[in-house]
């Protein structure tokens, strides 16, 4: 359990001084892991495996970051910053908020490994993804939402991104186990009907799906701001 006083991400520690001129940069080091994340995932990086790829021992990674943690902190914020934040003054707010979580979604689909990271208990707090944080929440103060409202649609729209990129980086089925899995639920139609009904292991459009979903959240936003200014004008 962390204690009160301490402070694990590496966005909000000082950076440790160096002795002299290392032969290591954050950049670097973060360049490789990437790399490395890309080509094996999150479960093979190790510092040892990172030093390796650097052509440098472990212990001079330590001059820069903690712990593994941290350069996963790092990797996550430089996929978020491959793409620069937009401006958030589109005609429409709505175009605003779809291009910040199409953005979203494609550096996570493709940095595979980093749609799982979020859900982590480190808060995402790097510059890169801070940027775009401040274009949703801004483009949404200026839509009309405020106070618990501006938090609760930031929240479902970051929510929705997220689930939706981690769900379709993790989730792997065969041709054959969804061949058996429908079987399976056609064989017992009487207990899901819907399900056997609707080809439920076959609903794979994640592209589809998110769009629409994004639509249902965006068109629900939007019928909750035209309720509260009805409301206010009312009075």
């Amino acid at each position: 359990m962390a204690k009160a006083g301490d402070v694990r991400s590496v966005w909000l520690r000082p950076r440790r001084a160096t002795r002299g001129e290392p032969p290591l940069t954050v950049t670097r080091i973060v360049e490789a892991a990437v790399a490395l994340l890309d080509e094996e995932g999150i479960d093979r990086l190790t510092m040892r495996r990172l030093a390796d790829r650097l052509a440098v021992v472990a212990p001079s990674l330590y001059w820069h970051v903690d712990t593994k943690d941290d350069v996963i902190d790092l990797a996550v914020d430089a996929v978020f910053g491959e793409v620069p934040a937009g401006t958030g003054h589109a005609a429409h707010w709505r175009e605003d908020v779809t291009t910040v979580l199409t953005a979203w979604r494609t550096a996570l689909l493709r940095h595979p490994w980093a749609a799982a990271v979020p859900a982590r208990r480190r808060p995402t707090i790097g510059p890169n993804f801070l940027a775009w944080m401040e274009v949703l929440q801004s483009t949404l103060a200026r839509a009309g939402f405020a106070g618990p409202a501006l938090s609760a649609a930031t929240w479902a729209l970051y929510n929705h991104v997220m689930g939706s990129a981690s769900t379709e980086t993790a989730l792997h089925i065969t041709d054959e186990e969804r061949r058996i899995g429908q079987e399976q639920l056609l064989t017992h139609r009487d207990r899901y009907p819907t399900l056997a009904a609707n080809g439920y292991l076959y609903d794979d459009d994640w592209t589809g799906s998110f769009t629409a979903g994004l639509a249902y959240l965006l068109d629900g936003l939007e019928a909750r701001l035209g309720s509260v200014f009805k409301g206010a004008s009312d009075q």
